[in-house]
This record gives C-alpha cells, structure tokens and sequence, in this order.
C-alpha cells in the first residue's frame, strides 16, 4: 500500500469492513477490471472558494488512490470563461495541497482538450448524434417538457449532418450571433430523465478565456466536456456528490457514443456519494456570497467561512479536518453531520500540537501586598505538560499582576472556588495567594484586589500539603505584551440556516487582551493554548513583532452543547401503560 506524508493510510480491512466505494474498487481490482488500474481525480470549477463538502471530495478521491497503488488528478473544468479566473485556480490549488493532496506533476485543464472536444463534437454531428439548433436557450427550456410531460422536438433536429457540420464550423468561425445557434446532442426528448432531452453541447459566448485569451468564441458545457475529459486522462472511478447521479446517464452517453465511433478508447466509471453537510453551516455559493457582498464577513476567506481558506485563516489543521472526514465517512444516504465532531477534532488535534502560553483576556489587577516591590522572578513554566520534550520557558512574575475578571467575585455563588475575599487559590506554576482587600471607584466598580502570596508555595505546591480548590492564570502586568484578539464563533445560530435571518452577530469580537512576553518572539501561523482560556493561532497575514493579532481557533470546550443543555428543554410526553 503505498503511503502520503501527509494524508495517512485508513487501516487495513476486509472486504466486507469497507465502505461501497472501496467495495466497487476491490471488486474491479480482483476482476482485472482497467488492467487493475485506479485513478481518480478531483475536477473543480475555477469560479469560486473551495469549502467543506469539497474538502470531502479532495479526500475521498486522493485517499482511494493512496490506498490501492493509484494516481490521482487535479483537473480544472474551465468551461465558462464569465465566471472563471487564474486567482481561483491558485486558490483552489493552495487548497488542495493544504489538505494534503499531491497530484505530482498531473495538473490538467479541460481548456487543454478544447481542440480535442471539438473532435468529438464533430465526430457525433458526422454520426447524426447532434444537431444545430436555432432556438433560443429559453425557447429550448419551454420545450424540454416536465417531469409529467413529454418534450417537444426542435424543428431545426432532422437538419442533415452535412449541414450541422458547416454551421458548427461557421459558429467557430465567429458568422453568427451569441446565443443564435447552439449544439445539441440528438437523445430523445421524451426521457424521463430531462438532462436527456437534447441536451446543449456548445454554445456561442465572445467571452476571452483567462488560459486561452479570444482563441476560442464557442464553449463546450459542462457535461459534454466532464467525462471526456475524465476518460481523456484515464480516470478509473470518477467519484461524485450525489446532485450528480441523474448526471451520470449522460455521462455515460457521450463515452459510449464516442466509443462506438472510436474516438474514445477508455470509459471511467462514475459513482456519487452523498454531500457532507455539517449543522450550523452553509455550503451554498449563493447564501455565502450574500454575507460577501452585504460585508457580514470579510471576505471567502474569513475565518468564520466554511471554506477551507478560511479555516486554515482560523487555525484549524489539515490533520484534524481529515481525521474529522474520516470519521464521517462515505456513504449514499444523505447525513447532517453535528459540527461538534468537526471541532473535537481540531480540539484533539490542537491539543497534542499546541504549546501552552498565559494570556489574560479581560483583566483584573491583582497586587500581592507582602511582594517586594521591585522584585521580578523568572519562573520555569512547561511549554507542554503533557511533552516534556517541549521543553520550558521562564516567565516573569512581579508584584502587580492580571488575572481574569471572571475569575474573582466578591459575593460569590456556592459552587464558585475560585479567588474571593478571605479565600485561597493557586496561580498557576507560581504561588499560592489569598485575597485580603478590594479596591473600587466611587460607583462600586471593582478597580483592583489585593492579596497576600505565600513564599514556600513557589511552583503552585505547599510543603505542609495544604490543599486549595482552584488555579487561576496570571500575566505581570508590567511585561504582559497588548494583543488585538479576535474571538471568532460559530457564524449561523440555527442548527439548520437558511442564512442572512440566522446570523449570529456575536460570531466576531475583537478585544484588546494581554499575551505573556514570548510571544514577542512568535510567528505567524503559530498555534498555542492559552491556558484556560481556548486555542488560538497568530494571524497568517497580521501577526507581526509589532502588530500581535490573535485568532480564537475554538474554545477548550463545546460551550454551545453546555449552552443548549441551560435552555428549556421541551417536555417528554409520558407514555401510557399498556392494561
């Protein structure tokens, strides 16, 4: 089995633990089937920001390639200049590599098989396979019928192939009009299924190409142009999402015709999967660029954005999104997937790879009165205590410090443990300390608290074994370093969205909080704990020796699972004995 550095090997099953695709591609291995060969391939549109059910399709297609021995595309179905772009394609290739898929030195375009499909076109017009239709793209929909009603033929479909041979080529000559003429393929317009009924082929569009500038004015579709280009390449099992299925006969028309006619020599075969959808999120181009254009984010690559450009922005890792696309699984039947299997695995993940910092992000100034004055320690601190090969660093402690608003109260509730009046607690790797005074302004507000340490606890232990109920985080105050924080959450509040009614507004917040000094030293794209606090990760683009900008990547725990769980909950309809 051959191995990726970077997306690993699924385990060893037998046949009957795969799942059906690698049941499929078992099954054409043992019976020889494409000399057993597999190849697969992922064909993105260059006209948009990749996302997470992408990220599934880049997964599942390189993954079963590694697996058996094969090879694995990245093709550009660049069929329709208006929408497409060289910036989409550098984005979707820095996509793809991110998530750990090598194609190695097979990048394709199906603009390189322009030339090609023309062929192709020709060869099925030669064969009375298509025709030149003058209708018009909306006169060709009110004749396709419904799914109740039969089609209507296009009174332009028993023109003769020499005929719809010369008008094609005067349509790449650039004689008439867009949208005057197009190219169908000649099916049968009472299909049940209606991307059968006559389909476009070709259509005129003066629209230059970012690859191949004003050199074509005619444009193959999308479907005639799919599986010609997969069997061009050799594609074995062209793996796709669901919406594709009814697709698929299509598909398989335009290579078995050319086959028949001998201008094609391989048919891949086309197996869909179901669309990963994840709750409280959306995938649909449209809906997200309605938060784009109405500036609700900013920009596809927003860490709040499902794409995978935005969360790489944010800070999760490639490894913690395919170890989460592994434990979802392929399957036919349509799933919605809890996002917080997506956000245990970044937090696992996160978790072994994230060195541990103080950062204080709403504080409270502590003296500890009894300290000397212009004394500052240097306290080794593990930079992971879960590795000690991490290592450790020294962190300054002095007499006048920041803890965290949340962790004082001077009227506490029962279950609080944390520092209030009278009360001791741990400062993490540092003292044991005991609130003795609060300080507040004329209005009541709470300015600062005082506090007495006690010198034998250095490292958080007391030598008599005395015992204390919490650990509070720490900063000195006067080496702690400003950073700008973004606090970034979950973008739609709705399990489900539809998407503008169900934004949730709070899903940003930027503060000014505190970072202990050696992150005076980091750099961009750094992941780190802060200690109590959450996972975060410096800006990719901001961070720098003089800007801190600082990303929340998430939370150290499911805060909306507890969140739901204090909402009332409905009650269960108690169910009646049977007499």
């Amino acid at each position: 089995m051959k191995t990726s550095n970077n997306i690993p090997d699924k385990p060893e099953k037998d046949e009957f633990g795969l799942d059906f695709i690698r049941k499929i591609i078992v099954e054409d291995i043992r019976t020889n089937k494409n000399e057993g060969r597999v190849h697969t391939r992922f064909p993105p549109e260059p006209n948009g920001w990749m996302h997470i059910g992408h990220a599934m399709a880049i997964y599942l297609s390189y993954s079963v390639a590694q697996e058996y021995n094969g090879l694995f595309n990245l093709r550009f179905d660049d069929t329709d200049p208006s929408k497409e772009s060289m910036d989409y394609v550098e984005a979707i290739k820095e996509d793809v590599q991110w998530l750990g898929a090598e194609w190695e030195d097979r990048l394709y375009f199906a603009s390189d098989y322009f030339e090609k499909l023309y062929e192709f076109a020709v060869a099925l017009i030669k064969a009375g396979k298509a025709f030149i239709c003058d209708l018009s793209v909306e006169e060709i929909r009110e004749q396709r019928g419904t799914l109740t009603e039969p089609g209507v033929n296009s009174p332009y479909r028993n023109r003769s192939a020499e005929e719809n041979f010369d008008l094609f080529k005067r349509m790449r000559e650039g004689e008439f009009e867009d949208g005057s003429k197009v190219l169908r393929a000649k099916i049968d317009m009472t299909s049940p299924n209606l991307l059968m009924r006559d389909p476009i082929m070709y259509r005129i569009k003066r629209v230059s190409h970012y690859r191949t500038g004003t050199e074509w004015i005619i444009y193959p579709s999308y479907d005639f142009t799919h599986g010609e280009s997969d069997a061009i390449e050799g594609i074995t099992h062209s793996l796709c999402s669901l919406e594709f299925e009814t697709h698929r006969p299509l598909y398989d028309w335009f290579i078995d015709e050319l086959l028949a006619l001998g201008t094609l020599k391989h048919k891949p075969r086309q197996i869909e999967f179901s669309r990963l959808n994840v709750t409280y999120t959306i995938t649909s181009k449209r809906r997200l660029l309605e938060l784009v254009k109405g500036e609700y984010v900013s920009g596809w690559d927003d860490p709040r954005m499902p794409t995978i450009a935005g969360m790489r922005k944010r800070g999760f890792p490639a490894s913690a999104i395919r170890t989460f696309l592994g434990r979802v699984g392929v399957t036919k039947r349509e799933k919605n997937i809890d996002v917080g299997l997506l956000e245990a695995c970044v937090r696992d993940e996160l978790d072994k790879e994230a060195n541990r910092v103080l950062a204080v992000l709403n504080p409270l100034r502590v003296v500890i009165t009894n300290y000397p004055e212009d004394q500052v320690e240097h306290l080794e601190i593990p930079n992971h205590p879960k590795d000690e090969s991490r290592g450790t660093r020294k962190v300054p402690f002095s007499r006048v410090l920041y803890i965290e608003q949340e962790d004082f109260m001077e009227d506490p509730p029962k279950k609080f443990y944390r520092l209030t009046p009278g009360r001791e607690v741990r400062l993490r790797n540092a003292y044991f300390i005991t609130c003795t005074d609060v300080k507040k302004d004329e209005s009541g507000k709470i300015l600062e608290v005082h506090c007495t340490y006690d010198p034998n606890t250095r490292g958080g232990s007391s030598p008599d074994g005395r015992k204390v109920k919490a650990t509070i985080h720490w900063l000195s105050r006067d080496h702690a370093l400003k950073a700008e924080i973004r606090l970034y959450d979950r973008l739609f509040n709705r399990k489900d969205p539809s998407g503008l009614p169900d934004y949730n507004s709070d899903s940003l917040k930027s503060i000014t909080g505190y970072v202990e000094p050696s992150l005076k030293e980091a750099k961009p794209a750094t992941h780190y704990q802060f200690e109590r606090v959450g996972y975060f990760f410096t800006d990719p683009e901001e961070f720098t020796k003089k800007k801190l900008v600082i990303n929340r990547t998430i939370t150290l725990r499911d805060t909306w699972a507890r969140i739901k769980k204090q909402l009332p909950q409905p009650k269960k309809k108690k169910q009646k004995k049977k007499k």
